[in-house]
């Protein structure tokens, strides 16, 4: 058993469900490892909070929060199990909002099997949120998680970062879970046809048609109707807890989405640049509709660019973490182009079930030795 306080400060740069196995499994060998999640989604039961709020993407920080939960503690599966829940999206209005009163009240059974105190805590939070949201809110497939996180967010003058750690303290979440900017931003992307696409959901492939020219930039915007670039700084704790920790990852996710956006916050760039720890790369070897076009090498070339206006002179990545079966990667790995950047390679076992990564065989190389 891992004591609370140890094991490695592995850095993630994530968000989405991509990593939620390796995060789960890592949990067990370590307490220390830091999810730096983004804070743009545009889509989803997010988007709606959004728009009624004005506020940043909450899903992605629920759902790590839930994929690092201590269920074995009495009382936190039940909570875990409330938290993950949504309402029905096939329901009309009156409906959802009744089962959100009876969630409030407590009378629910979702509720009602929640010991004290975190019944009241959860029950005080729904209550707050039903006093504050909109009436013409929709609430049709609202997770029960983002409505307490955006409670929480709304009652402490609108600061993201210690509503993140109460929620992680409500399941005892075996890891660190970190936004990483405090802002209403949204994400843009150009496209090599020129086209330019404000809002997340629209570039993924999940809820739009996926792209069909590759993507050559990405910033920040203040709007879904504006694509102006706006600068956004990361959170003021984030810069000493990148430069510090023990390894920092490049995870498999949807690349711009989830990964690059991270780096897109003022400070982000710079501060993986001041760390003096090994920084790895590991590239999907699933689909990516935002991986339209894009090689592995291209991968890399963006990962080297991003945000390094500005910044000191420091290595931005040393290695690439790749399965032995170099043909699920597109275009291959460029060994040569990678030497020359002085980025190194290493080859693993890493896939039991094609075509995704094993949680178990990864976190085992994450906590190897990387000298």
């Amino acid at each position: 058993m891992v004591p609370p306080d140890g094991g490695s400060r592995i850095l993630f740069f994530s968000g989405g469900t991509a990593l939620a196995p390796v995060a789960a499994e890592l949990s067990r060998h370590t307490r220390n490892a830091v999810h730096v999640i983004t804070t743009f989604d545009s889509g989803g039961s997010s988007a709606e909070l959004r728009r009624a709020f004005d506020m940043p993407a909450v899903g992605d920080i629920r759902a790590r929060i839930m994929a690092l939960a201590d269920r074995s503690l009495e009382g936190n599966p039940e909570t875990v199990e409330l938290l993950g829940y949504r309402l029905p999206k096939d329901a009309g209005p009156e409906a959802l909002h009744r089962e959100l009163a009876s969630l409030a009240s407590g009378a629910h059974p979702l509720v009602a099997a929640i010991p004290e105190p975190m019944n009241e805590v959860v029950t005080q939070h729904l209550s707050a949120f039903r006093s504050l949201m909109p009436v013409d809110m929709d609430l049709a497939g609202a997770s029960i998680g983002n409505l307490i996180l955006t409670s929480g967010y709304l009652s402490l003058d609108r600061q993201l970062e210690p509503v993140v750690r109460v929620f992680s303290g409500m399941v005892q979440a075996r890891g660190v879970v970190m936004p990483v900017a405090d802002s209403c931003a949204h994400l843009c992307v150009r496209l090599e046809n020129g086209e330019v696409i404000v809002g997340q959901h629209r570039f993924t492939g999940k809820t739009a048609t996926a792209i069909t020219s590759p993507i050559l930039d990405m910033w920040l915007s203040a709007s879904l109707d504006d694509p102006s670039p706006v600068s956004v700084p990361i959170q003021p704790r984030l810069a000493h807890v990148i430069r510090t920790a023990d390894l920092i990852c490049y995870p498999v996710g949807s690349f711009f989405s989830s990964v690059m956006a991270n780096l897109l916050p003022l400070g982000a760039s710079c501060a993986v640049r001041e760390a003096a720890c090994p920084k790895v790369f590991i590239p999907n070897l699933g689909t990516d509709p935002e991986l339209f076009g894009l090689t592995v090498q291209d991968q890399v070339a963006y990962l080297l660019r991003f945000g390094g206006d500005g910044c000191p002179a420091g290595q931005a990545l040393n290695w690439l973490l790749v399965d032995e079966d170099e043909s699920r990667y597109p275009g291959g790995i460029p060994y040569q182009w990678l030497a020359r950047l002085g980025i190194r390679v290493r080859k693993a076992h890493l896939v039991s079930e094609p075509p995704y990564l094993d949680a178990g065989l990864l976190c085992r190389e994450l906590l190897g030795d990387w000298k």
